[in-house]
């Protein structure tokens, strides 16, 4: 894609919106290289295919987007959400946001807030749930972590494919095959933790910005995460790995104990109750990614 840019359009000129398309896209990844995101415009490419979006346009030049993701009957997420710098200040996200919200009164909607957007969802009804943690860093060997008898690590096959989605669904507190699915075709490697034939837990090592991402994990212990975490860390020898941590998973300290620094912190934030989470499940570890969650 072409990355040239070119002049943003005066503030005084008339805004307009309207759903997102593929052509649009350039001109998306664009926008995000202008706030250092990582993303490639295939990841761009993927957000889209599985969800919709709405820009905001002058004179035909895209100057803002955001983008939604529909999950089961009950969920959405929602990312993807920028500014043109020269065009903030005239409510861009705000009429952006009630955009992409409409229709979704019925469902939980979920998103992962930076500092300088956290005041406008909070306006809109969306409360704080929690705390990601970004991680990232070149990869060395991470130390081997030892399991009980009857457990351990192995590359999924495909018969696990549904005991996977299911442990997503518990952990994740919806449903959301497609994405995983679209993952499982296009992931460097996928690992899960099998507890004498019974899948507890399962990690993706995938190609994203500059280098790999590892998630989503999810595991039903710290110690079946860690194992996850170690092998696709020590599997991606020597390239740059992001990881984006639930902080209340206990792991921050050991990322930075491995060399992945922590590179930013956004709030999970939600319009409805969450429900509960069994304590005695599966539970999410590592987002697959903070627009997707």
């Amino acid at each position: 894609m072409n990355s040239t840019r070119h002049p943003l359009p005066q503030p005084e000129q008339g805004i307009e919106y309207r759903a997102m398309r593929a052509d649009d896209l350039d001109a998306a990844w664009n926008l995000s290289l202008d706030l250092h995101w990582p993303h490639r415009p295939r990841d761009w490419s993927t957000a889209l295919s599985l969800g919709e979006g709405i820009v905001a346009t002058v004179d035909g030049q895209l100057v803002g987007t955001t983008m939604r993701w529909l999950w089961g009957e009950t969920h959405a997420t929602i990312g993807l959400v920028i500014v043109s710098g020269l065009m903030r200040g005239r409510r861009i996200g705000s009429a952006l946001m009630n955009r992409i919200l409409e229709g979704l009164e019925d469902r939980i909607v979920s998103l992962h807030a930076t500092e300088e957007g956290r005041g406008l969802y909070e306006r809109m009804g969306f409360v704080r749930t929690g705390e990601i943690r970004q991680h990232q860093g070149v990869a060395s060997n991470a130390p081997l972590i030892a399991l009980d008898e009857g457990w351990r690590l192995r590359p999924l096959d495909n018969s696990d494919e549904p005991a996977l989605f299911e442990l997503d669904r518990q952990a994740r507190g919806w449903e959301r095959p497609q994405l995983l699915r679209t993952w499982l075709d296009t992931s460097e490697r996928v690992m899960v933790l099998d507890h004498d034939g019974t899948l507890d837990g399962f990690a993706f090592l995938r190609r994203f910005g500059r280098g790999v991402v590892v998630g989503p994990v999810v595991a039903s212990n710290d110690i079946g995460a860690r194992a996850l975490i170690g092998h696709l860390i020590g599997a991606a020898g020597g390239r740059f790995v992001r990881i984006d941590l639930d902080y209340d998973s206990g792991l921050t300290t050991w990322m930075e104990e491995l060399q992945l620094q922590r590179a930013g912190t956004v709030t999970a934030m939600t319009r409805a109750p969450l429900p509960p989470r069994d304590a005695g499940g599966a539970r999410l570890f590592a987002l697959a990614s903070q627009a997707l969650g």
